[in-house]
């Protein structure tokens, strides 16, 4: 999740078909899966490609409510980008914990995501004002990639899925015949 024009679309398309899209189409919803195998454990990943936070802002719930996980993305060329990440985390804080049982609080999974490291002429957001906002948000992992070089892009799924495995968010599914159980994770 995060502004619009961040690179979210991007992201994902690279580590589902591993391909850059160049142009920028306003994403609404997009849904994609995939298995994959985290540590030993294999899952069956949903990635909703979600729309940028100036639109569509009443879907925003019913997303976070169906996440497993999330990925927090901002544009390292863009100041602006990183500060709407308060509010989403805030938002997704709020839905996790009105929809958590009673009495038990969770740690959500979430990785902080500086997208746009290919574009170094026009870096806004400093490293370190990236590193201090994850550490203020209890040491969530931070990375910086890029979708067009394909840096990190791989990483940052396979944290958010290592998150939702330890902490037990990936929902075991039914065991057909005697194939080993999967998982489901669901990422936005």
């Amino acid at each position: 999740m995060g502004g619009g024009g961040v690179g979210k679309s991007a992201l994902t398309v690279r580590y589902m078909h591993q391909i850059f899209v160049q142009s920028y189409d306003p994403t609404i919803e997009d849904s994609y899966r995939r298995n994959m195998t985290v540590d030993g454990i294999t899952v069956s990943l949903e990635v909703l490609d979600t729309a940028g936070t100036e639109q569509f802002m009443s879907l925003s719930n019913l997303y976070m409510r169906s996440g497993d996980g999330f990925l927090l993305v901002f544009s390292l060329t863009s100041m602006e980008s990183i500060s709407e990440l308060h509010t989403i985390r805030e938002q997704i804080q709020r839905v996790k914990e009105a929809t958590a049982p009673p009495g038990k609080s969770q740690r959500v999974p979430l990785v902080l995501v500086g997208n746009k490291l290919d574009l170094l002429s026009e870096r806004q957001v400093g490293r370190e004002v990236a590193v201090n906002l994850s550490k203020s948000w209890g040491g969530v992992p931070y990375y910086e990639t890029s979708a067009r070089k394909e840096i990190n892009v791989n990483e940052i799924f396979e944290d958010v899925v290592r998150q939702m495995i330890k902490a037990d968010h990936a929902t075991p599914r039914r065991n057909r015949s005697n194939r080993p159980a999967k998982r489901k994770c669901t990422i936005l």
